[in-house]
């Protein structure tokens, strides 16, 4: 499919995000996702899946709240666009019960400006702009100490803040945002460490247009996310087994040429 078409398609979608209930016939099964690239890998399995008697509904979202909390009430199966580090926190102070079920792909974090070329160049006193919930925080913490911005006292803490910076050479100012705004502050910041899946929306591509970015060694793996238990519902096993088909390793890798990458 065009990725123009995919993209309207996948706006179309995201109307049914605002709200409803599960549909349970036994054939569909409904995935919370953001658009790209969680939705886009989504769409290039539901043929497969239909093959199986699988209905694949996608609910395409901007943020990492709502999903979670339609799958714990029970108004959508399962979600597919999150970290174990993220779901580790968000069930410690949402109080909810939900477990990974498979990790499907990478989206390794960058560091991305259009005031300066190269990470050299990030002057003192620069604004940087960081995902303000505290897994992403920490995960921007540490590609900007691995880019020798700033040091913090546990060097491999994931859930570092900003209190945890050792030491601030450049003297770097701090904004702590919601991550999908993060693309639209790059004409304000001097940098800004944004999550693939939105760069990718924002038409950014991570492997030309990062300052820096994580390793394909990443540990930040995206998982399918559900309540205990859901991983044996006959739908999601059929689910799992596209999203980490050779034919889904085929896709990620030739649509994304890097910029995200198998798990599996």
């Amino acid at each position: 499919m065009h990725r123009r078409t995919l993209l309207a398609t996948l706006s179309l979608l995201a109307l049914a995000a605002c709200g409803g209930t599960k549909t349970n016939d036994g054939k569909t099964l409904t995935v919370a996702a953001t658009a790209v690239p969680h939705a886009e890998i989504l769409e290039s399995i539901k043929p497969a899946l239909a093959k199986e008697g699988v209905d694949l509904q996608i609910r395409v979202f901007n943020d990492y709240v709502q999903p979670n909390l339609q799958v714990e009430q029970k108004q959508i199966d399962v979600s597919y666009f999150e970290t174990k580090p993220y779901l580790d926190e968000f069930n410690a102070s949402r109080g909810t019960h939900l477990v990974p079920y498979a990790g499907v792909h990478v989206e390794p974090l960058g560091a991305y400006s259009r005031k300066w070329k190269t990470i050299a160049q990030v002057p003192n006193g620069a604004t940087v702009a960081i995902p303000n919930e505290p897994s992403n925080g920490g995960r921007a913490l540490l590609l900007l100490q691995k880019a020798g911005l700033i040091t913090l006292k546990n060097p491999t803490n994931p859930l570092s803040s900003l209190n945890d910076i050792a030491t601030n050479p450049r003297n770097l100012q701090f904004k702590e945002l919601e991550g999908a705004t993060l693309p639209r502050t790059l004409g304000e910041v001097d940098l800004a460490l944004i999550n693939t899946n939105y760069a990718l929306d924002a038409k950014l591509n991570p492997v030309r247009d990062a300052l820096a970015i994580e390793d394909k060694n990443s540990p930040y793996v995206n998982f399918v996310v559900g309540l205990p238990g859901g991983d044996k519902d006959p739908r999601v096993v059929k689910l799992i087994a596209a999203l980490r088909s050779p034919a889904t390793k085929a896709f990620i890798e030739q649509h994304y040429q890097g910029a995200v990458l198998p798990a599996f």
